[in-house]
């Protein structure tokens, strides 16, 4: 069987047409004064599912994520919590709780005092808080730094009291805005993956807020892009990558190449673009393109092959110089100037410690790929 990537887990709800959503946003919009912030959203989320809102800096996602939570009521429309219009109802009755980045831990607080302070506030017993309590401690690993106040921790350990302490009250929906945003690169790609286990394990709806695409595209089951106020794509990681749907998308997720060009020809098997760099491209599926239309072709960085000599059989080579290059230690990055000048990026992982074929600045070089590498774009 093919597929689009590596599947993290056999989970799917969305393939589903009797699948019911778990959150459900229909038609909503957010104004403040004369700035809209969220413009006619519709959005469904599933249960159990790891979701993330992910977008530039003031592109609506966290005002979402505050209409959901209740710090903020839509201006129209309708967010409707497992069939629950939620419109009206104050925060701390909505069966969600919300993680902020700054993880707002009381200083004066233990550890365990922190995470108990929600449980004493809604009135649960004490005997039942300290069990409920060690449960947490055990669940994020620090137990033995259950005496210990904030100051007293790395960020990594903040960041998993603050976790603790958002789900011991057994919310349906944890809601994380920037969570791991005050984490150094090393620490929060290793809290990424706990985190995908502790939300697997507590079997929870998590929907995240993050500007980080690698983040994102880590943890999430779904991503949903998100460009003023509006959502551009909602799909797995995967498909985000190797399928976008919109030259934003594929320009906004990760690098990529994109070629400006006229469909020629276009049959069931095969389109024909021209115009591109001077030369012809084939790919396998134009998608909707049809013959005579403007298009882009986008093609991923490690999806191009860079050699010397051009490929014998190779669908699809272009000539150019060598422009820029860089050693990154696990791959490779060219930059190469193609004759009418534009540039292309292409990525060659190094698996072995030697190089047979060594390209340096200047070099005369060639760029190839196959007909199933990249995507064809009409929006």
């Amino acid at each position: 069987m093919k597929s689009l990537g590596s599947i993290r887990r056999d989970f799917a709800p969305w393939n589903d047409p009797n699948a019911k959503p778990y959150i459900q946003f229909d038609k909503v919009t957010k104004k403040f004064g004369e700035f809209t912030a969220v413009n006619n959203l519709s959005l469904t989320i599933f249960e159990r599912e790891f979701f993330a809102l992910l977008g530039a800096s003031g592109c609506g996602k966290s005002t979402l994520l505050r209409m959901l939570a209740g710090f903020e009521e839509p201006t129209a429309g309708r967010i409707l919590l497992d069939g629950q219009d939620l419109r009206g109802i104050p925060p701390y009755k909505r069966p969600v709780n919300m993680m902020f980045q700054s993880y707002a831990l009381f200083p004066h607080m233990t550890v365990e005092k922190n995470i108990a302070f929600g449980l004493k506030q809604e009135g649960m017993p004490g005997p039942d808080i300290e069990k409920r309590v060690a449960e947490m401690l055990k669940l994020v690993k620090l137990e033995q730094f259950a005496k210990r106040k904030p100051h007293q921790l790395s960020g990594g350990q903040r960041q998993r009291v603050a976790l603790a302490r958002s789900v011991a009250k057994r919310p349906k929906v944890l809601l994380l805005d920037e969570p791991l945003g005050a984490l150094d690169k090393k620490l929060r790609e290793e809290t990424q993956f706990e985190l995908m286990d502790l939300q697997q394990e507590l079997g929870l709806t998590f929907v995240v807020v993050t500007h980080d695409q690698e983040e994102a595209m880590t943890m999430a089951d779904r991503i949903a892009i998100m460009d003023k106020g509006e959502v551009m794509q909602v799909a797995t990681p995967a498909e985000i990558y190797e399928a976008p749907t919109s030259r934003f998308v594929a320009h906004f997720v990760g690098n990529v190449n994109m070629f400006e060009g006229k469909v020629a020809e276009h049959t069931a098997n095969a389109t024909r673009i021209t115009g591109a760099t001077g030369a012809e491209i084939v790919v396998d599926n134009g998608g909707k393109a049809a013959a005579g239309s403007d298009i882009v072709f986008a093609i991923r960085p490690e999806k191009i092959k860079v050699s010397s000599k051009k490929p014998a059989d190779a669908v699809n080579a272009l000539e150019g110089e060598v422009y820029d290059v860089a050693y990154l230690g696990d791959m490779t990055v060219y930059h190469i100037k193609l004759d009418d000048g534009q540039i292309v990026r292409a990525s060659a992982l190094n698996a072995s410690r030697v190089t047979e074929d060594p390209l340096t600045w200047n070099d005369r070089a060639w760029v190839s790929f196959r007909p199933d590498a990249g995507v064809v774009l009409t929006r």
